[in-house]
């Protein structure tokens, strides 16, 4: 099975307003850059969108690590999601899960592969996560798509 490098961030201007997501794939040498945006949204959507495409990508199932600098995401999958599941997508306190379409289809796509996530800290020495904040940034000022 290929092991995937798979390396996401979201940016949004205002929290709601235009945001942007991306994500870096890598396996052996070959690399490969996806961004997207979307007009009006927040962080947390744009964060678990770049983790949702990332996955969908891959073709076949594949030994994949993420990398995120996200803490929702990463304890959102890792953490919180068996409950929200077992709750009807209710957190502790009853409420609806926020997001509840991307968490059901981040499920979906990382359940495809034999998934490891990993925490880094924003815009700090990580080089794929500084580069996918700057395309994210890109697109949530441009509102264009690799696609």
């Amino acid at each position: 099975m290929k092991h995937v490098e798979l390396i996401t961030d979201g940016a949004c201007s205002g929290n709601p307003g235009p945001g942007g997501w991306a994500a870096i794939l890598r396996y052996g040498h070959h690399k490969k850059e996806l961004w997207g945006a979307e007009a009006q949204t927040t962080n947390n959507r744009m964060e678990l969108r770049a983790a949702v495409e990332g996955l969908k990508i891959l073709r076949e199932k594949c030994v994949v690590t993420i990398t995120t600098d996200s803490e929702y995401v990463r304890k959102g999958i890792t953490e919180w999601i068996q409950s929200w599941k077992r709750n009807s997508w209710r957190t502790a306190s009853k409420q609806p899960v926020k997001n509840q379409d991307l968490w059901q289809e981040l499920d979906f796509q990382a359940a495809r592969h034999e998934t490891t996530w990993k925490w880094v800290k924003g815009h700090a020495d990580h080089p794929d996560n500084n580069r996918c904040d700057e395309l994210a940034v890109m697109a949530s000022k441009t509102q264009s798509s690799s696609s």
